[in-house]
């Protein structure tokens, strides 16, 4: 495809055309790292508050994103607040979605690692963003493979209040996110990304 081009004689310079169907994105900063870590420490605090020990409690993040935030509020918990055991789970849920088969590329799947029963637990799911809620709705429908826990709450660092298609909420929430649907929210770890943000994002 040829490249528009726009002309300023005065600097002979080339810069490219931005058509109308082809704007630029912009981002803005939503969370900074020192805020994420801030935010980052109160859930954990609420989670000791509600669980104490951990004795009859499981963490499960959601994968993908949902597993950075998970590990990191639990070494937070064993670190800095002395927890001395916590069961940490990573879930797959992408073949319990309803919308695995609707999309033109085919999913992949990540790896569930549960080497626990939650038969009898109190489960805590944990994903980065709540934005519909399909994704929760899939996460209670694969957890049940697993057997039947005592309850389940929902841990999310960003709720996007406005966006929700399925009456679910958070038990913990990190920062409510009051986006239009064509912004986007990206999560950014530093473990995966080379440093933590998160950033609003105008599609």
């Amino acid at each position: 495809m040829q490249r528009l081009l726009r002309y300023i004689p005065q600097k002979s310079l080339f810069l490219p055309y931005k058509s109308a169907g082809h704007q630029l994105m912009s981002q803005k900063v939503l969370l900074s790292s020192k805020e994420i870590h801030i935010i980052l420490h109160r859930l954990a605090c609420q989670l000791l508050e509600n669980h104490l020990d951990f004795s009859n409690t499981v963490l499960i993040g959601l994968q993908p994103r949902g597993s950075f935030l998970a590990t990191r509020l639990t070494k937070i918990l064993k670190e800095d607040y002395k927890v001395k055991q916590i069961n940490l789970g990573l879930l797959d849920i992408t073949f319990y979605r309803d919308d695995f088969r609707r999309g033109d590329k085919p999913l992949e799947a990540s790896s569930t690692q549960l080497d626990f029963l939650v038969e009898g637990k109190k489960v805590v799911l944990i994903d980065d963003v709540l934005y519909t809620g399909r994704s929760i709705r899939a996460a209670l429908t694969a957890i049940q493979s697993f057997g039947r826990p005592k309850e389940i709450e929902l841990l999310t660092l960003i709720d996007r209040r406005f966006s929700r298609h399925l009456p679910i909420q958070p038990n913990y929430r990190g920062r409510q996110v009051d986006a239009i649907n064509e912004e986007k929210v990206k999560v950014l770890w530093e473990e995966n990304d080379g440093k933590d943000v998160i950033y609003l994002i105008d599609r």
